[in-house]
């Protein structure tokens, strides 16, 4: 399977790979189908993400996802996090390879799932 450098980069070296101490969200999803397990923590202040960061369990494509959702992430408003799509993280890493691409389904499904969990626990409208 051909990965691009960013990928490589991003699953040898991922950003922001830790457990989030006292996190304001977190959300957790997971692919039954290829085992990838997924946990996006995010800190708010402001209505803004000011740090991120992520636990994942699978295969480099998803950890490579992980690691560049929180690069994109970080510094957005709640609704600008929102926006980011699969697409977006998988352009961001150059491209994944199709079979690879529900790993930036996760990455983004578990960035909306941690906002979700911040206005769930801090109640907003």
């Amino acid at each position: 399977m051909n990965y691009s450098e960013k990928v490589m980069d991003h699953f040898t070296n991922p950003r922001n790979c830790k457990k989030m101490e006292n996190p304001d969200g977190v959300g957790t999803v997971g692919n039954p189908t290829c085992g990838d397990l997924m946990t996006i923590y995010i800190k708010v202040d402001d209505d803004v993400i000011t740090d991120i960061s992520f636990q994942t369990f699978g295969c480099g494509a998803a950890i490579a996802t992980s690691s560049m959702i929180t690069e994109i992430a970080v510094g957005k408003t709640l609704d600008e996090a929102l926006e980011i799509s699969r697409n977006d993280v998988a352009s961001e890493l150059d491209g994944l390879p199709p079979v690879k691409m529900h790993c930036s389904n996760l990455a983004a499904d578990g960035l909306k799932a941690a906002i979700e969990n911040y206005h769930q626990t801090h109640q907003q409208n």
